[in-house]
């Protein structure tokens, strides 16, 4: 089977230079648009005001206009009168002022003695309370250089200053491809859930997105299948027909249907084949008749960091623009990070202060796990002569949402339940500003993170095997000197999840060791293995026996589309998870599933937001709503420490 494969593959700062070097010094042609139209575009031109501003002496306040020199000597004990329409003229913000007046005096140092007459106490200054005729916006002199960007403030200086047009640069027009045969488009009608091998067309619309967000303008071509002849034609008419830039997603990986790379080395010059990078590893660049042409990952996570490392600085360019980097904060990652040597890693991470330092978790997924970065509020750059990052030390982090939101984001750690969605749901509704940032490691793995002080709460589920009772003996061992408080979120159904109508004829543990029986499980540390574990000793059963013991998951959805796929055919989990799926379940056991909060965060504001949301009626109802689940004691305070 034929495959490309990449050519030497270079580090990402070469990768830009190439295109920098190859495409930095272009500008697109300019045009004339009018100035209320204009924010967000970049002048291709100086412009210099046509107009003063203001263009006459006016009132800075309401009041009288004077004379300056006719009111010296006024004092409190010494009134100076004034004449109305003589040596005192009445004027409003704004208005020019009378011939021969040089000072406004407010109204409020004025006293009416007549119709006719006013009595000042105090002497005005020449120019007191008045704009200057030119004070804003001199006629002539340079408004805003070539290369500015307008803002919407600049908007009103243009038109204030009598420029009713501008020239700037073109905005960038963008061609996108989708390629594959796999893809389906997107078109408002069918189903939700396509057959296996297929999948919707989402690249196109995303990248579209971040064109228009970066001040381009995207067209969308139909979807073309893996045929490199058709692909070559719609590139090749496209590099004619004058666009700025060209993407192709999909087939610039090393597949027997990727064909990127060959379209561009057959219509023009191939600049690079694969970056040192990770996510984005197969993004190629070329030059197809003067036109830039860029193969795109089709993993989204590898798409996404692709355009912004290499489209997001040549689109900039282009317009004219300087290309501003992210902000960074200095956080403290949770935990280990390893990394692969040679290859800069673009690790998404979720951001929360706990005490006096930015928390970084990391978030597990690949190129493909699009919402690793939906839910990532930054990005760690792990340097290719590194391996990995250590817990502990500070290091940069550019953010993917404000820097304000960090400091309102609860940080929890624990174990993974439905109800943390509705948690996460409800307290924006009802807190507003406050985000919940949780992240599914396990009971005993949000104990540990509490233990670091990297979180202000753990979700745990721990059975003591010796008493049938939950949390306390743990929280007991493993945190002996804390002050800590134990709030019960909810009690749920745990047991075992098989498809549905229960096909392989499962009942109970004891048939996890048949023949041809695959299992899933949560991973070590979590509250519902170390269930397992005791069920089984109790049963006497080795888990030795058990095919898929070894097998982990980290969240319960994650186990039930595994037995939904068939790649399993049964896991312990939730009766919520299993419902959601349309699974069948076979119950075990009623557990209690807490939270566990530090007492230094108990009083804070988000803490309070927190269990408000969790005692509110409309939560209650909410977690029913999903199956298998108690709130009967939701909210209570279990212990504290």
């Amino acid at each position: 089977m034929d495959r490309n494969v990449y050519l030497d593959m270079i580090s990402l700062e070469e990768a830009q230079q190439r295109i920098t070097r190859h495409f930095g010094s272009r500008r697109l042609p300019k045009a004339m648009v009018p100035s209320a139209r204009a924010a967000g575009r970049v002048l291709a031109e100086p412009v210099f005001a046509r107009a003063s501003s203001p263009g006459y002496h006016a009132a800075a306040m309401d009041g009288i206009a004077v004379l300056a020199e006719t009111t010296y000597g006024a004092s409190e004990g010494r009134p100076r009168t004034l004449v109305v329409g003589e040596t005192a003229f009445p004027v409003n913000t704004g208005h020019r002022l009378p011939e021969g007046c040089d000072a406004v005096i407010m109204i409020e140092a004025v006293n009416p003695v007549s119709d006719t007459e006013v009595e000042i106490e105090s002497p005005a200054y020449p120019f007191q309370s008045v704009r200057k005729m030119g004070e804003d916006i001199v006629a002539t002199e340079l408004l805003f250089p070539t290369g500015h960007l307008i803002t919407p403030y600049c908007v009103g200086a243009l038109i204030t200053a009598g420029m009713f047009e501008v020239a700037v640069y073109e905005t960038p027009k963008v061609l996108i491809v989708p390629t594959g045969s796999e893809l389906v488009a997107l078109t408002g009608e069918g189903t939700a859930q396509l057959e296996p091998g297929r999948i919707f067309e989402s690249n196109s619309h995303m990248l579209a997105a971040m064109v228009e967000r970066d001040g381009g303008i995207a067209e969308t071509h139909p979807i073309i299948e893996d045929d490199p002849a058709a692909i070559s034609a719609c590139v090749a008419k496209a590099a004619e027909e004058g666009v700025d830039a060209i993407l192709i997603i999909g087939g610039s990986s090393a597949g027997s249907a990727d064909y990127a790379r060959t379209v561009v080395s057959g219509l023009g010059t191939l600049l690079f084949h694969g970056v040192t990078i990770m996510p984005g590893k197969p993004v190629l660049a070329g030059e197809v008749k003067g036109v830039p042409v860029f193969g795109m990952p089709g993993y989204p996570v590898s798409a996404i960091v692709a355009f912004e490392q290499c489209l997001s600085p040549l689109l900039a360019s282009l317009a004219g623009r300087s290309f501003e980097p992210k902000a960074t904060l200095a956080v403290t990652p949770s935990r280990k990070v390893a990394s692969k040597l040679g290859v800069e890693e673009f690790l998404r991470v979720k951001l929360g202060q706990v005490g006096d330092r930015i928390i970084a978790t990391p978030i597990a997924g690949g190129a493909g796990t699009l919402t690793s970065i939906t839910e990532a509020d930054g990005i760690i750059r792990i340097p290719p002569q590194v391996e990995g990052l250590a817990a502990g030390p500070e290091v940069s982090c550019e953010l993917l949402r404000p820097a304000s939101a960090v400091g309102r984001t609860l940080v929890a750690v624990g174990s993974h339940d439905n109800t943390l969605d509705l948690m996460a749901d409800e307290i924006r509704r009802d807190a507003g500003t406050v985000r919940l940032s949780s992240s599914h490691v396990g009971s005993m793995g949000g104990l540990m993170a509490l233990k670091r002080r990297t979180c202000h709460l753990a979700g745990i589920h721990l059975l003591d095997p010796s008493d049938g009772s939950y949390n306390r003996s743990y929280v007991e061992t493993y945190l002996p000197d804390r002050s800590l408080t134990l709030v019960n979120l909810v009690t749920r159904e745990q047991g075992l999840m098989v498809a549905k109508g229960n096909p392989r004829g499962i009942t109970g543990m004891e048939d996890l060791t048949r023949d041809g029986v695959r299992f899933v499980n949560r991973q070590g540390g979590s509250g519902t293995r170390i269930l397992l574990d005791y069920r089984l000793k109790a049963l006497g059963i080795d888990d030795k026996l058990i095919d898929g013991y070894t097998r982990d998951e980290y969240t319960h959805m994650s186990v039930a589309v595994a037995v939904l796929s068939g790649t399993a055919d049964a896991g312990l989990g939730i009766y919520a998870a299993a419902r959601a799926l349309d699974l069948d379940f076979i119950p075990v056991v009623t557990e209690q599933y807490d939270l566990l909060i530090d007492n230094d965060y108990l009083d804070t504001p988000m803490v309070t937001a927190l269990l408000a949301t969790i005692r509110s009626q409309r939560f209650k109802t909410r977690v029913l709503a999903l199956g298998g689940y108690s709130t009967d004691t939701t909210g209570e305070v279990v212990a504290r420490f």
